[in-house]
């Protein structure tokens, strides 16, 4: 286990650091700090030291006046730290801390972690730069200088050694560009060998647009212009500078040098002009990134809290007030109000002089959600998300760590934020499973923010329509407060569902349908009533994959054991596993065969249907793909919100915590393939995916209704999802987990065994299933597997995966460690394995 940072004040003076890097890899390592940096480090910072032979990031994580008892570390083998990077450390105690926890529990490379908590555009990178020695100045004085007369070119080194003369260091890769090389030339490596040329490391300087601070030159009234009484004293200035000056004063004395030329239509020439005069003065200013600067803000509206939110909120203040540590889990329907309790919770904790963070799973609900917060906290609130610019997401971190903003809404990363004197802690739709990190370093932020409101003495609050299984069995077994919202506000009736069983309507037909007379039937009387409609469908892309009728031939990922998915747009198949792209064919590669068939639909594919069949409605498309335009995503998102679109297709982005009053209906195209999945969550993910966008009907004055077309009406958790029945579920699906031996009844760890070699892949798996039975002598752990993994093959490695279970998740991780301590030492390679404590994925 990792351990604990200590202080960095210390009775002696710090001659070493401890320092975490940013690799695949759970230790920490000591360096020697040199005298300029024994004063000036400080846990937290981020240095610069050399790993093996390359030099890396690190973070400090603990300084040391002389090297520990007992240890092992020779002191001339101890290498110096090579630059300390930061002054004022950027990682605050209380997330150093909760990082130590991350890395601890979820056995993930501290390093890592800390990266992962800081904003990409602090994160410092080393890049490889290459100089000439003196050896090489004097061995270009020594050349012929015929290739300056213009008669012999110059040979590829003596233009190398040239270029590195005239203007300095290189980044290596920019270098071998400049001279028209793709890659390191050999003779490059022959002049770094004869000494003529020198390879060392620096920290990577930042592109400008992506710098840690945005300044604007600004231009201000100087001092003595203002002062001055009598035209004879002043300056002669021309009509272009004295209406500068006048356009200055207007504006307060002060304006940006950009705005104050347009406003008063000038040249640059009159601004040089008068500062040379001394008549004003420029200076740099920074500038604050705003990722809502152009938003247009809703109006706040003061609503009277029912009888069960006031409840809610009366709890939680009670907590948080006192500062306790308390976790509450509030459960309330689909338009019960649980976003009022989270504001007026939020504001309460400002007026203490408090700190609060709001999570929530998706992008996509930050567009409304973060301009209806703007409203209400104006700029105490910063927004974090994956969608921001670099300099975006700095300028939101450090506005947290300086204290100007106290209030955080972002998504998963946001819960390493530095906000101050944290108290409450909001975690939206907690039962998501996008709150868990899918790579390295793994962690599920719920989790890890249930950890840091109790080191910090916060209240966690877990809203949700649909709470995970293990949460409900927690507030069930009085480990979590429970708190109710069983109505909806205003007394508005939960949405009419009903399934359509597609069975009947292929007996109908006698062919598959995408659409059902009834949804079809449905959408025209809603647009009809000038209604909106939502149409979701997991899948995103044209179609699942595409078939050669002729030979039978399927279009496969090179990389991964999956089939390619076909987007219409740009005629691409693309791998959603490992972003692999290709053209689409117009012929079979194997047989050349014209007869390609399109199998399967996806978002883009419905989207394109609807609009023919129904050429005057307003249609838009949220999925991933569409997420990555984030402008053009928050502008369907906006749009719809304002009724300026009728129909929105999506996938599971739409089905939560959207509040769009006029959606009277829901269609659900397909849900059977997710319930097909193996993976024992499978049901509890379709229960509440159908739940949740449910919820999106009916939540303004009007009735929503909510059609399911599905193979499998009889399927227990598509019963309980059309009746709204959580309790139902809970009572039915627990069950299950109980006789299987599942979570939440057991603790759980999956490790996959990788390798581009399957045989190898193999024998890695058998070799850690040895060293895990080894371990688990006293048989307090089931180990399952070695079995091919779900998906065999992804981004060219070949998958293998054990599961261990255990009634006590610490003695599951003392096997589990002993295991891989057994397995490195047998002289494996641990980075051929990924160990996910908790996972919510199987797959």
């Amino acid at each position: 286990m990792t351990s604990a940072p200590q202080s960095s004040k210390s009775e002696a003076t710090p001659q070493y650091a401890q320092v975490a890097v940013a690799v695949h890899l759970a230790k920490t390592y000591t360096y020697r700090l040199t005298p300029a940096m024994q004063k000036a480090a400080r846990v937290g910072s981020r240095v610069l030291v050399q790993l093996g032979r390359k030099p890396t990031t690190g973070y400090i994580v603990a300084l040391l006046p002389h090297l520990r008892a007992g240890t092992s570390l020779i002191e001339s083998e101890i290498k110096d730290v090579q630059e300390l990077l930061d002054v004022d450390p950027p990682l605050v105690p209380e997330v150093l801390e909760i990082t130590r926890w991350v890395a601890d529990y979820y056995a993930a490379p501290w390093g890592e972690v800390m990266r992962a908590a800081l904003p990409a555009g602090i994160n410092a990178s080393v890049e490889q730069t290459i100089s000439i020695t003196p050896r090489g100045r004097e061995q270009l004085r020594s050349e012929p200088h015929g290739a300056a007369d213009g008669h012999d070119p110059a040979s590829p080194s003596t233009r190398a050694l040239q270029l590195l003369a005239d203007e300095g260091e290189f980044e290596v890769n920019a270098f071998c560009l400049r001279l028209g090389a793709s890659k390191t030339p050999k003779w490059l490596r022959e002049m770094e060998q004869e000494g003529s040329i020198a390879r060392s490391y620096r920290t990577r300087s930042t592109p400008t647009r992506a710098k840690r601070r945005k300044t604007v030159r600004v231009a201000k009234a100087a001092a003595s212009d203002s002062q001055t009484d009598t035209a004879a004293a002043r300056p002669r200035v021309t009509t272009a500078q004295q209406r500068l000056l006048e356009t200055l004063r207007a504006n307060g004395d002060e304006m940006a040098v950009s705005d104050l030329i347009k406003a008063a239509k000038v040249s640059e020439s009159a601004i040089a002009t008068l500062l040379k005069r001394s008549v004003i003065e420029v200076f740099e200013a920074d500038v604050r990134r705003d990722p809502l600067a152009l938003a247009e803000l809703p109006d706040t509206e003061v609503f009277e809290l029912t009888k069960a939110q006031a409840a809610a909120l009366q709890a939680i203040e009670k907590q948080a007030s006192a500062r306790n540590f308390a976790t509450m889990l509030l459960h309330g329907v689909t338009g019960s109000g649980k976003t009022e309790v989270y504001i007026r919770a939020m504001r309460d904790a400002l007026k203490m002089g408090q700190g609060a963070m709001m999570l929530v799973p998706e992008i996509a609900l930050t567009p409304i959600l973060s301009r209806r917060l703007r409203a209400h906290f104006g700029d105490q609130i910063a927004i974090f998300h994956s969608s921001l610019s670099k300099g975006e997401r700095f300028d939101e971190w450090s506005r947290l760590r300086s204290g100007a903003a106290r209030i955080v809404l972002g998504t998963r990363s946001a819960v390493f934020a530095p906000v101050q004197n944290l108290a409450l802690i909001i975690i939206d739709e907690e039962h998501d499973t996008s709150y868990r990190q899918e790579e390295s370093p793994f962690y599920n932020a719920r989790d890890t923010a249930i950890v840091r409101a109790q080191k910090e003495s916060a209240v966690v609050v877990l809203g949700s329509a649909t709470p995970s299984l293990e949460s409900f069995h927690n507030a069930q077994r009085g480990k979590y407060q429970y708190l109710n919202l069983p109505d909806r506000v205003a007394n508005r009736p939960m949405a009419r569902a009903e399934m359509i069983d597609m069975k009947e309507v292929f007996a109908r037909r006698k062919r598959p349908a995408i659409f059902s007379d009834q949804l079809l039937e449905a959408i025209e009387q809603t647009r009809a009533r000038k209604e909106q409609t939502i149409i979701l469908l997991n899948r995103r892309g044209y179609s699942s994959f595409i078939l050669c009728r002729s030979c039978g031939e399927s279009i496969s990922c090179p990389n991964c054991d999956v089939t390619l998915t076909y987007h219409q747009g740009d005629r691409t198949l693309i791998c959603h596993y490992c972003n692999h792209h290709q053209r689409a064919p117009s012929q079979c590669p194997v047989c050349a065969s014209k007869f390609i068939y399109y199998i399967g639909e996806g978002t883009e594919q419905i989207e394109e249907l609807l609009r023919k069949r129904f050429p005057e409605l307003r249609i838009g498309r949220i999925d991933r793909d569409t997420k990555q335009r984030r402008h053009e995503f928050e502008a369907t998102l906006l749009d719809f919100a304002k009724g300026e679109s009728d129909l929105l297709v999506g996938t599971q982005m739409l089905a939560k915590g959207h509040d769009f009053p006029n959606v009277t209906l829901v269609g659900v195209v397909s849900i059977d393939a997710g319930l097909a999945l193996p993976d024992f969550r499978a049901a509890e993910r379709a229960f509440q995916l159908i739940t949740q966008v449910a919820g999106r009907a009916g939540r303004g004055d009007l009735p929503g209704r909510v059609l399911i077309q599905t193979y499998h009406p009889g399927h227990y958790a598509l019963r309980h999802a059309c009746a709204q029945d959580y309790r139902g579920f809970y009572d039915e699906e627990i069950r299950h987990r109980r006789n299987h031996a599942y979570p939440p009844f057991v603790a759980l760890a999956l490790m996959l065994t990788r390798h581009k070699d399957k045989s190898r892949a193999n024998a890695i798996a058998h070799e850690l299933r040895n060293a895990l039975v080894k371990a688990n002598d006293a048989h307090n752990c089931r180990v399952l597997g070695p079995a091919p993994a779900p998906f065999a093959r992804l981004r060219g490695e070949h998958r293998v995966q054990l599961l261990v279970k255990a009634r006590s998740r610490k003695q599951m991780r003392g096997v589990i460690d002993a295991a891989l301590k057994t397995f490195e030492e047998a002289g494996n390679d641990l980075r051929a394995v990924t160990l996910e404590v908790d996972p919510v994925s199987m797959m």
